[in-house]
Protein backbone atom coordinates (compact mmCIF):
# COMPACT_ATOMS: atom_id res chain seq x y z
CA UNK A 1 0.00 0.00 0.00
CA UNK A 2 2.83 2.47 1.10
CA UNK A 3 4.46 2.01 -2.39
CA UNK A 4 0.99 2.70 -4.10
CA UNK A 5 0.49 5.76 -2.20
CA UNK A 6 3.95 7.28 -3.21
CA UNK A 7 3.72 5.74 -7.10
CA UNK A 8 0.12 7.93 -7.34
CA UNK A 9 1.73 10.56 -5.59
CA UNK A 10 4.53 10.35 -8.24
CA UNK A 11 2.14 10.40 -11.12
CA UNK A 12 -0.81 12.10 -10.18
CA UNK A 13 0.11 15.64 -8.43
CA UNK A 14 -0.12 18.17 -11.60
CA UNK A 15 -3.82 18.78 -10.92
CA UNK A 16 -2.92 20.44 -7.72
CA UNK A 17 0.66 21.36 -8.10
CA UNK A 18 0.18 24.91 -8.43
CA UNK A 19 -2.19 25.90 -5.77
CA UNK A 20 -1.22 27.71 -2.65
CA UNK A 21 -0.26 25.88 0.61
CA UNK A 22 -3.71 25.78 3.14
CA UNK A 23 -3.97 24.86 6.55
CA UNK A 24 -5.10 21.15 6.93
CA UNK A 25 -9.13 20.88 7.98
CA UNK A 26 -9.83 20.04 11.63
CA UNK A 27 -11.99 16.30 11.30
CA UNK A 28 -13.75 14.47 14.23
CA UNK A 29 -12.45 11.20 13.31
CA UNK A 30 -8.69 12.42 12.11
CA UNK A 31 -7.66 9.34 13.57
CA UNK A 32 -9.64 6.72 10.93
CA UNK A 33 -8.12 8.50 8.02
CA UNK A 34 -5.30 7.14 6.01
CA UNK A 35 -1.97 7.50 7.82
CA UNK A 36 1.69 6.93 6.71
CA UNK A 37 3.71 7.40 9.78
CA UNK A 38 3.85 7.03 13.43
CA UNK A 39 6.75 8.18 15.70
CA UNK A 40 6.96 8.00 19.76
CA UNK A 41 8.52 11.74 20.37
CA UNK A 42 9.62 10.58 24.01
CA UNK A 43 6.38 12.53 25.50
CA UNK A 44 3.39 10.62 23.08
CA UNK A 45 3.10 9.02 19.93
CA UNK A 46 2.48 11.58 16.89
CA UNK A 47 1.17 10.22 13.08
CA UNK A 48 0.87 12.10 10.39
CA UNK A 49 -1.09 11.01 7.18
CA UNK A 50 -3.87 12.53 4.20
CA UNK A 51 -4.40 15.75 3.54
CA UNK A 52 -2.36 17.37 6.24
CA UNK A 53 -3.35 14.97 8.95
CA UNK A 54 -1.30 15.18 12.36
CA UNK A 55 -2.64 13.53 15.38
CA UNK A 56 -1.06 13.18 19.10
CA UNK A 57 -1.79 11.18 21.65
CA UNK A 58 0.18 10.35 25.10
CA UNK A 59 -1.71 6.79 25.44
CA UNK A 60 -2.50 5.38 21.98
CA UNK A 61 -6.19 5.16 22.52
CA UNK A 62 -6.98 8.76 22.58
CA UNK A 63 -5.81 10.87 19.61
CA UNK A 64 -6.38 15.17 19.11
CA UNK A 65 -5.50 16.32 15.70
CA UNK A 66 -2.74 19.34 16.14
CA UNK A 67 -3.80 22.76 16.09
CA UNK A 68 -2.60 24.06 13.19
CA UNK A 69 -1.05 22.43 10.09
CA UNK A 70 -0.10 24.75 7.13
CA UNK A 71 -0.50 22.20 4.63
CA UNK A 72 -3.07 20.04 3.13
CA UNK A 73 -1.05 17.99 1.45
CA UNK A 74 -0.35 13.92 2.12
CA UNK A 75 2.31 13.70 4.61
CA UNK A 76 4.30 11.00 4.16
CA UNK A 77 6.99 10.66 7.15
CA UNK A 78 7.62 12.01 10.64
CA UNK A 79 10.49 12.38 12.95
CA UNK A 80 11.28 13.94 16.34
CA UNK A 81 14.77 15.01 17.34
CA UNK A 82 13.51 15.37 21.35
CA UNK A 83 10.16 15.78 22.75
CA UNK A 84 9.45 19.04 21.72
CA UNK A 85 11.03 19.41 17.50
CA UNK A 86 10.11 18.00 14.89
CA UNK A 87 8.95 17.14 11.21
CA UNK A 88 6.70 15.99 8.94
CA UNK A 89 7.41 15.65 5.02
CA UNK A 90 5.04 15.02 1.89
CA UNK A 91 3.64 15.82 -1.53
CA UNK A 92 5.31 18.59 -3.07
CA UNK A 93 8.57 18.33 -1.82
CA UNK A 94 6.35 20.08 1.61
CA UNK A 95 8.56 20.18 4.35
CA UNK A 96 6.48 21.44 7.82
CA UNK A 97 8.58 21.98 11.29
CA UNK A 98 7.18 21.97 15.48
CA UNK A 99 8.79 23.25 18.39
CA UNK A 100 6.06 22.78 20.65
CA UNK A 101 5.93 18.64 20.62
CA UNK A 102 3.27 18.18 17.37
CA UNK A 103 0.70 20.87 18.46
CA UNK A 104 1.33 23.47 15.82
CA UNK A 105 3.49 23.32 12.65
CA UNK A 106 5.07 25.86 10.70
CA UNK A 107 5.76 25.37 6.34
CA UNK A 108 9.35 25.42 6.26
CA UNK A 109 9.17 24.19 2.49
CA UNK A 110 7.11 23.61 -0.55
CA UNK A 111 7.77 23.18 -3.99
CA UNK A 112 4.84 22.23 -6.04
CA UNK A 113 7.09 22.93 -9.32
CA UNK A 114 8.51 19.83 -8.71
CA UNK A 115 5.30 17.59 -8.59
CA UNK A 116 7.09 14.90 -6.48
CA UNK A 117 6.96 13.89 -2.85
CA UNK A 118 9.76 13.69 -0.11
CA UNK A 119 9.08 9.95 1.30
CA UNK A 120 11.06 9.67 4.28
CA UNK A 121 12.62 12.38 6.97
CA UNK A 122 15.37 11.86 9.37
CA UNK A 123 17.17 14.30 11.97
CA UNK A 124 20.50 13.36 13.71
CA UNK A 125 19.65 16.33 16.29
CA UNK A 126 17.84 19.63 16.37
CA UNK A 127 19.70 20.96 13.55
CA UNK A 128 21.12 18.33 11.13
CA UNK A 129 18.87 16.33 8.74
CA UNK A 130 17.79 15.11 5.55
CA UNK A 131 14.48 14.46 3.53
CA UNK A 132 14.46 11.93 0.64
CA UNK A 133 12.34 11.54 -1.93
CA UNK A 134 10.85 10.52 -5.43
CA UNK A 135 13.61 10.21 -8.17
CA UNK A 136 16.46 10.74 -6.34
CA UNK A 137 15.65 13.76 -4.46
CA UNK A 138 17.31 14.57 -1.59
CA UNK A 139 17.80 17.86 0.76
CA UNK A 140 19.91 18.79 3.84
CA UNK A 141 20.14 21.07 6.44
CA UNK A 142 22.28 22.37 9.32
CA UNK A 143 20.35 24.73 10.77
CA UNK A 144 16.83 22.78 12.13
CA UNK A 145 15.45 23.66 8.28
CA UNK A 146 15.41 27.37 8.33
CA UNK A 147 16.64 26.36 4.87
CA UNK A 148 17.04 23.11 2.87
CA UNK A 149 20.04 22.49 0.72
CA UNK A 150 18.97 20.33 -2.79
CA UNK A 151 22.09 17.58 -3.54
CA UNK A 152 22.31 15.44 -6.80
CA UNK A 153 23.87 12.52 -5.49
CA UNK A 154 25.62 11.32 -8.58
CA UNK A 155 28.11 9.12 -6.65
CA UNK A 156 24.80 6.75 -6.91
CA UNK A 157 24.81 6.49 -10.89
CA UNK A 158 25.33 3.50 -13.02
CA UNK A 159 28.78 4.55 -14.45
CA UNK A 160 26.86 4.27 -17.82
CA UNK A 161 24.47 6.83 -16.45
CA UNK A 162 27.19 9.50 -15.19
CA UNK A 163 29.42 9.15 -18.34
CA UNK A 164 26.00 10.09 -20.11
CA UNK A 165 25.77 12.91 -17.73
CA UNK A 166 28.99 14.11 -17.87
CA UNK A 167 28.43 14.40 -22.28
CA UNK A 168 25.40 16.21 -21.83
CA UNK A 169 27.07 18.72 -19.39
CA UNK A 170 29.13 19.70 -21.72
CA UNK A 171 26.84 20.18 -24.65
CA UNK A 172 23.39 21.04 -23.59
CA UNK A 173 23.30 21.99 -20.08
CA UNK A 174 19.26 22.54 -20.34
CA UNK A 175 19.03 18.95 -21.37
CA UNK A 176 21.66 17.97 -18.10
CA UNK A 177 19.28 19.89 -15.84
CA UNK A 178 16.31 17.38 -17.01
CA UNK A 179 17.82 14.15 -17.08
CA UNK A 180 19.17 14.94 -13.36
CA UNK A 181 15.20 15.41 -12.07
CA UNK A 182 14.24 11.91 -13.21
CA UNK A 183 17.95 9.86 -13.67
CA UNK A 184 17.95 8.25 -10.14
CA UNK A 185 15.75 5.96 -8.42
CA UNK A 186 13.53 6.95 -5.86
CA UNK A 187 15.01 6.93 -2.37
CA UNK A 188 12.27 5.45 0.15
CA UNK A 189 13.96 5.33 3.34
CA UNK A 190 17.22 7.01 5.18
CA UNK A 191 18.24 6.18 8.58
CA UNK A 192 20.83 5.86 11.28
CA UNK A 193 23.04 3.04 12.23
CA UNK A 194 26.16 1.91 14.16
CA UNK A 195 28.22 2.23 10.75
CA UNK A 196 26.53 6.05 9.35
CA UNK A 197 23.89 6.74 7.74
CA UNK A 198 21.90 4.07 5.32
CA UNK A 199 19.79 4.87 2.19
CA UNK A 200 17.34 2.30 0.64
CA UNK A 201 14.87 2.83 -2.26
CA UNK A 202 13.89 1.68 -5.63
CA UNK A 203 15.58 -1.08 -8.04
CA UNK A 204 17.83 -2.20 -5.25
CA UNK A 205 19.18 0.73 -4.46
CA UNK A 206 21.31 0.37 -1.09
CA UNK A 207 23.53 3.20 0.02
CA UNK A 208 26.21 4.36 2.75
CA UNK A 209 27.57 7.34 4.37
CA UNK A 210 30.06 7.38 6.82
CA UNK A 211 30.98 10.97 6.67
CA UNK A 212 26.84 12.37 7.90
CA UNK A 213 25.59 12.21 3.78
CA UNK A 214 28.26 14.83 3.25
CA UNK A 215 29.44 11.25 0.73
CA UNK A 216 27.84 8.28 -0.53
CA UNK A 217 28.53 5.06 -1.91
CA UNK A 218 26.25 2.58 -3.45
CA UNK A 219 26.38 -0.99 -2.67
CA UNK A 220 26.42 -3.97 -4.58
CA UNK A 221 23.04 -5.37 -5.95
CA UNK A 222 21.56 -7.78 -3.89
CA UNK A 223 17.80 -7.87 -5.66
CA UNK A 224 16.38 -5.59 -8.35
CA UNK A 225 12.93 -4.78 -6.50
CA UNK A 226 12.50 -1.77 -4.20
CA UNK A 227 13.35 -1.73 -0.44
CA UNK A 228 10.73 0.36 1.32
CA UNK A 229 12.27 -0.69 5.34
CA UNK A 230 15.41 -0.94 7.04
CA UNK A 231 16.40 -1.23 10.57
CA UNK A 232 19.82 -1.91 12.20
CA UNK A 233 21.18 -2.76 15.70
CA UNK A 234 24.41 -3.59 17.39
CA UNK A 235 24.48 -7.05 15.71
CA UNK A 236 22.72 -6.87 12.20
CA UNK A 237 21.04 -5.48 9.75
CA UNK A 238 17.85 -5.98 7.46
CA UNK A 239 16.41 -5.08 4.82
CA UNK A 240 13.10 -5.42 3.18
CA UNK A 241 10.50 -3.95 0.87
CA UNK A 242 8.20 -5.40 -2.23
CA UNK A 243 6.65 -9.01 -2.40
CA UNK A 244 7.68 -9.71 1.36
CA UNK A 245 11.32 -10.03 0.10
CA UNK A 246 13.35 -9.67 3.56
CA UNK A 247 17.31 -9.82 3.74
CA UNK A 248 19.51 -10.04 6.97
CA UNK A 249 23.43 -9.08 7.35
CA UNK A 250 25.29 -9.47 10.72
CA UNK A 251 27.70 -7.08 10.99
CA UNK A 252 30.67 -9.22 11.77
CA UNK A 253 29.81 -10.72 8.16
CA UNK A 254 29.83 -9.13 4.48
CA UNK A 255 27.34 -11.54 3.02
CA UNK A 256 23.32 -10.76 2.92
CA UNK A 257 20.77 -14.06 3.74
CA UNK A 258 17.58 -13.92 1.60
CA UNK A 259 14.99 -14.88 4.08
CA UNK A 260 12.18 -17.34 3.07
CA UNK A 261 9.50 -15.98 3.47
CA UNK A 262 5.94 -18.21 1.93
CA UNK A 263 3.78 -14.81 2.38
CA UNK A 264 4.34 -11.74 -0.37
CA UNK A 265 3.02 -8.79 1.36
CA UNK A 266 4.61 -5.46 0.62
CA UNK A 267 7.04 -4.50 3.71
CA UNK A 268 6.96 -1.03 4.63
CA UNK A 269 8.79 -0.19 8.18
CA UNK A 270 10.40 -2.31 10.56
CA UNK A 271 10.40 -1.73 14.49
CA UNK A 272 12.30 -3.76 17.03
CA UNK A 273 10.08 -5.10 19.84
CA UNK A 274 11.61 -5.75 23.95
CA UNK A 275 15.03 -6.25 21.95
CA UNK A 276 14.17 -9.71 20.86
CA UNK A 277 12.33 -9.43 18.17
CA UNK A 278 11.17 -7.15 14.97
CA UNK A 279 8.24 -6.25 13.63
CA UNK A 280 7.96 -5.33 10.27
CA UNK A 281 4.52 -3.95 9.19
CA UNK A 282 3.38 -4.90 5.55
CA UNK A 283 0.38 -4.75 3.10
CA UNK A 284 -3.07 -6.64 3.37
CA UNK A 285 -2.98 -6.42 7.07
CA UNK A 286 0.48 -8.55 7.54
CA UNK A 287 2.93 -8.44 10.71
CA UNK A 288 6.00 -10.54 10.04
CA UNK A 289 7.89 -11.35 13.13
CA UNK A 290 11.60 -12.31 12.96
CA UNK A 291 13.17 -13.47 16.17
CA UNK A 292 16.66 -15.60 16.64
CA UNK A 293 17.09 -15.86 12.53
CA UNK A 294 13.48 -17.27 11.65
CA UNK A 295 10.64 -15.73 10.01
CA UNK A 296 6.71 -16.06 10.87
CA UNK A 297 3.53 -13.97 10.38
CA UNK A 298 0.48 -13.12 11.39
CA UNK A 299 -2.55 -12.26 9.28
CA UNK A 300 -4.60 -9.30 11.19
CA UNK A 301 -8.39 -10.00 10.27
CA UNK A 302 -9.52 -6.26 8.73
CA UNK A 303 -6.72 -6.92 5.65
CA UNK A 304 -5.88 -3.05 5.89
CA UNK A 305 -2.28 -2.13 5.02
CA UNK A 306 -0.17 -0.94 7.62
CA UNK A 307 2.49 1.72 6.74
CA UNK A 308 4.55 2.07 10.33
CA UNK A 309 4.29 1.31 13.91
CA UNK A 310 5.25 2.15 17.53
CA UNK A 311 5.70 0.40 20.43
CA UNK A 312 3.61 1.76 23.88
CA UNK A 313 3.03 -0.19 27.23
CA UNK A 314 3.11 -3.39 25.48
CA UNK A 315 1.03 -2.06 22.98
CA UNK A 316 1.54 -2.23 19.10
CA UNK A 317 0.15 1.10 17.43
CA UNK A 318 -0.23 1.30 13.91
CA UNK A 319 -0.66 3.63 11.24
CA UNK A 320 -2.71 2.48 8.17
CA UNK A 321 -4.79 2.52 5.56
CA UNK A 322 -7.51 2.79 7.59
CA UNK A 323 -6.57 4.56 10.10
CA UNK A 324 -4.74 3.78 13.89
CA UNK A 325 -5.03 0.36 14.84
CA UNK A 326 -4.10 -1.02 18.53
CA UNK A 327 -2.34 -4.29 19.24
CA UNK A 328 -1.59 -6.17 22.44
CA UNK A 329 1.84 -7.50 22.72
CA UNK A 330 3.37 -10.28 24.71
CA UNK A 331 5.75 -9.20 27.06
Amino acid sequence: MKYLVYASLIISGASVAQEAPKNAISAINANKTLLTDITDTGNGLIAVGKHGTVIKSQSGDKWQQAELVPTQVLLTAVDFSNEKNGWACGHDATIINTTDGGNNWQLQQAKPELDKPCLDILFEDNLNGFAVGAYGMFYYTSDGGKHWQKRFLDSLLYSEDRDYLNDLKETDPEGYEAETASILPHFNRIEKTDNGLMLVGEMGLMAKSTDNGQSWVRLEEIYPGSFFALASDSKQEIIAGLRGNVFVKQNSEEQWQHLENIKTATINSIINYNNKQWLMLANSGVIFHLQDGLLTHEQLPDGKAILDGAILNNKLIMATEDGIKVKELTP
